[in-house]
């Protein structure tokens, strides 16, 4: 494993303003807000433990359109709590959104740019992840994606049945990467992405050599001269490789 899974991006109309959201929502600092991007991490955190995944929010001039392919999952600890997390949500500025869901234990909300969002059910799998449960990336095969993510993520195996795949942590902290089947094929550039970075004393070049190897192909999102590298899964989701750190 040459590269460790370090953080969300979500794209933004006014990163800061959704920094301001995100942070009051999981109750997190924001440890820098400017025009051109923003994020939300722990209190306390020292980056890039996986204890988190910080939420990093970067402007792009694209408005949002259709349901996002990679979303958030928050944990909660009894219905009681579910309750009060919706209530304290929709006071911060999220409104219940339908997405086909149905009659689900699980309540889907958007944030003030419409990025949907789950407030789960209590469930004793997500005890001791924090506030974020899950970063859940819907897929049409996730056991045949599931390889390449805990190649490409540092994450290992949790839980896997028919359509779907749960990767965490070796350390047994912070949040699950999830892959889920979804019915819709990928459309346009993801809102929503992953970063990794290569580990401490790896080459960025063969770090990006051996998720190629892998079954990643270099994706054009307009990012022009930039000192990271965008890729894309081999189901053509696109993520970063950062440098070094």
């Amino acid at each position: 494993m040459l590269t460790r899974l370090v953080n969300v991006v979500i794209d933004a109309a006014d990163p800061a303003r959704q920094a301001k959201f995100w942070s009051a929502a999981l109750r997190w600092e924001i440890p820098f807000a400017e025009e051109a991007g923003a994020a939300v991490w722990p209190p306390g955190y020292s980056y890039p433990q996986p204890s988190a995944l910080p939420l990093v929010f970067v402007a792009v001039p694209e408005p949002k359109t259709g349901k996002n392919r990679l979303h958030i999952d928050i944990a909660t600890t009894s219905l009681a709590h579910q309750d009060a997390e919706f209530d304290r949500l929709t006071r911060l500025g999220a409104v219940p959104v339908d997405i086909g869901q149905g009659d689900v234990p699980w309540i889907v909300l958007a944030d003030p740019e419409g990025n949907e969002f789950c407030v789960l059910d209590p469930r004793p799998v997500y005890a001791g992840t924090g506030p974020v449960a899950a970063v859940v990336c819907g897929c049409r095969d996730p056991q045949a994606l599931a390889g390449f993510w805990e190649l490409a993520s540092g994450f290992t195996r949790q839980a896997a049945w028919d359509g779907f795949v749960s990767l965490r942590s070796p350390a047994g902290t912070g949040p699950f990467l999830e892959l889920l089947r979804v019915p819709d094929a990928k459309t346009g550039k993801n809102r929503v992405h992953l970063d990794l970075r290569p580990w401490p004393g790896a080459e960025h070049a063969a770090a990006v050599a051996g998720l190629r190897a892998a079954g990643a192909t270099l994706a054009e999102v307009g990012q022009h001269d930039v000192p990271w590298t965008v890729l894309a899964d081999p189901e053509g989701n696109e993520f970063c490789v950062l440098r070094p750190r």
